[in-house]
């Protein structure tokens, strides 16, 4: 056998070995790299000065890759609204709304985690918060336990493949790459590229259709076992008080209109990711000032019409000065649009001051940087170990070995999608992304039928959402785990998430079938 193919077999080895003990992901990428490029320099495989390539390849894609800057800005506006106690407020309301039909309770659940999904986006801190905050009621309402912690679990994940998702934004960036690979290696000297808007825009309908799927499964459980999924009294549930109907307006309509204003500028083309992800972490500031104190909602409302005044004085008129005839439309336009912005710095100034009163902006600056940094520094590790990889020529290994497979394109799939499946038992999305997508994406984009990046992206974060549900690993049912009482048994929540995890593979198998549900969209938006 030849001295690469040994040494490649070796690297992803001795690789996952290291990341199942629990080392450091970044590490564990970089220093197995490092490792093997000394020891193929040492038998003569590989040439150290190759990695001289390794600065360029760190300043060109991780950098000054603009799709990244939206990484620490979708974090901070997750983190604030987790704060900021919407998860809560939904909750209570959906509950009321709900709860008084059998198996309203998970329903809500459901719903609260797609909102959550997609203005957060980010699992542990949903998983955590709706199983403090839902999962005593729906114990003490008499629900099946494995139900109850399943269906938490469950919600909590939808952020993976809901936009505006971090594994969407992390998925785009590797799958344009691999675009671009593919794309030259069959000869297109023009490659054509791949915007994370189009991944966003593949995801929706997928994302959609599984909190669809959820809740047929929750009215399911509920007609066929009503016992397990009791209905709420309807002393305890009456939804006919108009104050009712105003707090769950007041509790709905703040994320709903952030989440349209991110996605929906994304999707129209007005805005990249990483400007809507500023825009959001700015609204997600407001709101989180409004919801620490009701007084501050007068002052929000204002900022926040001002903000959308300055957008439309911007749209509808030409601010740019340096000309020879300025019309006079223009210049009011121009310094109203002065005038606005600075009301505008105003109140978000003094939005950062109440959440760094209340301590919410500081925790989430705090939870800001430390993930970033952990995905930043994932990203430089892997950059290490794919150069080396690339080195011994294993991109042309697995390429010939998947092209290779009886079978075709549909063996070469679906084997790449038991490997991710498998892979998740034990390692996290984030390590899946950027250790095997990379590898395998390229081969599986230059083979003929292919249904595109875009199919393939939201086929593989589907498949990396099943890696928080599966059991032993599943990052979501330790973080469930770890506020659930201890009278619970970990084997009901394995029990629980069983279920969601085939309606996960379901889904899978509906989009490898049927791909239009992902590319009728990012066609019909973006041509």
């Amino acid at each position: 056998m030849d001295m690469s193919i040994i040494l490649i077999i070796s690297m992803f080895v001795v690789l996952v070995g290291l990341l199942m003990t629990g080392f450091p992901v970044a590490f564990t990428l970089g220093g197995v790299g490092l490792l093997f490029g000394l020891i193929g320099n040492a038998l003569g495989v590989l040439d150290l000065t190759f990695l001289e390539i390794l600065p360029n390849r760190l300043f060109g894609n991780v950098i000054r890759n603009e799709l990244l800057f939206a990484v620490p800005l979708f974090v901070a506006m997750g983190v604030i609204l987790e704060r900021s106690n919407v998860a809560e407020d939904l909750l209570e309301s959906m509950g009321k709304l709900f709860g008084s039909l059998p198996g309203g309770l998970g329903i809500s659940v459901t719903i609260v985690g797609a909102l959550l999904a997609a203005s957060t986006g980010i699992v542990g801190a949903t998983v955590v918060t709706m199983g403090l905050l839902a999962l005593p009621t729906m114990m003490r309402r008499g629900y099946d336990v494995s139900l109850a912690t399943g269906s938490i679990a469950a919600a909590g994940t939808l952020g993976q493949i809901i936009p505006p998702s971090i594994v969407l934004i992390l998925l785009a960036d590797v799958m344009s790459t691999a675009w671009q690979q593919a794309q030259l290696s069959n000869g297109s000297f023009s490659p054509t590229p791949m915007s994370a808007g189009e991944l966003f825009a593949g995801a929706l309908i997928p994302g959609l259709a599984l909190v669809g799927m959820y809740i047929l499964y929750q009215i399911s459980v509920a007609f066929f076992h009503p016992e397990r999924s009791p209905a709420i009294p309807p002393e305890d549930g009456d939804v006919l008080d108009r104050r009712f109907y105003g707090k769950l307006l007041l509790a709905l309509f703040p994320p709903l209109t952030l989440i349209i204003a991110v996605l929906g500028s994304i999707l129209t083309g007005i805005a990249t990711p990483t400007e809507a992800a500023s825009v959001g972490a700015v609204g997600a500031i407001l709101l989180g000032a409004a919801r620490q104190n009701p007084q501050n909602r007068k002052y929000v409302l204002v900022t926040l019409a001002v903000l959308g005044a300055l957008l439309a004085t911007a749209n509808y008129a030409d601010l740019r000065m340096a000309r020879e005839n300025v019309p006079t439309f223009d210049q009011v336009a121009y310094y109203s649009a002065i005038f606005l912005t600075v009301i505008f710095t105003v109140g978000l100034c003094k939005a950062l001051w109440n959440t760094y009163k209340t301590g919410v902006l500081t925790e989430a600056m705090r939870s800001t940087v430390r993930i970033s940094t952990m995905i930043y520094a994932i990203l430089i590790g892997a950059s290490l170990f794919s150069l080396i990889f690339r080195g011994f020529g294993g991109d042309d290994m697995i390429a010939g070995l998947l092209h290779g497979l009886p079978g075709g394109q549909f063996t070469a799939i679906l084997l790449v999608m038991l490997l991710m499946f498998v892979l998740g038992f034990f390692l996290d999305f984030i390590e899946i992304t950027f250790v095997v997508v990379p590898v395998v994406a390229p081969a599986l984009l230059a083979m003929e039928g292919t249904y595109g990046p875009i199919w393939l992206g939201v086929l593989m974060a589907m498949n990396l959402q099943t890696s928080f549900l599966t059991p032993p690993f599943g990052f979501a049912l330790f973080y469930l785990r770890g506020v659930v009482p201890e009278t619970v048994p970990t084997s009901a929540i394995y029990k629980g998430v069983l279920p969601f995890v085939l309606i996960q593979i379901i889904a899978l198998g509906m989009i490898a079938l049927f791909p239009k549900i992902v590319t009728w969209l990012p066609a019909i938006i973006f041509g």
